[in-house]
């Protein structure tokens, strides 16, 4: 069974940067791929940044060029490199990876205040 466990989340300031990390076990192979969604309180998941085992990677809309995401594919790991953070990119962050199905981390907390 793949288990994805997200680290990284905290409390930063608005025009502050943090660094979400998310690392993959119970699979020999790497994922297809991975990334971020995130949910605010009373709003739905949305996409943050997903990338495939082919390099391509997909941004938010609000996020893109603010936000980075890369993976290091031997290790099933991706990163979140968070910068210009807003309140409103406060919410809880999920990994998400997929392989035939897809997985959820169980997320964690970014906050940022004003």
């Amino acid at each position: 069974q793949v288990q994805l466990a997200e680290s990284g989340g905290g409390l930063v300031q608005a025009g502050g940067s943090l660094r979400l990390s998310c690392v993959a076990s119970g699979t020999i192979f790497s994922l297809n791929a991975m990334g971020w969604y995130r949910q605010a309180p009373g709003k739905q998941r949305e996409l943050v940044a997903m990338t495939t085992s082919d390099g391509e990677s997909t941004y938010g809309e609000s996020v893109k060029g603010r936000f980075i995401i890369s993976r290091e594919y031997m290790k099933n790991t991706v990163t979140l490199q968070m910068n210009s953070l807003k309140p409103e990119d406060t919410g809880v962050y999920y990994c998400r990876g997929t392989r035939g199905t897809g997985y959820w981390g169980q997320g964690t907390q970014v906050t940022v205040s004003s």
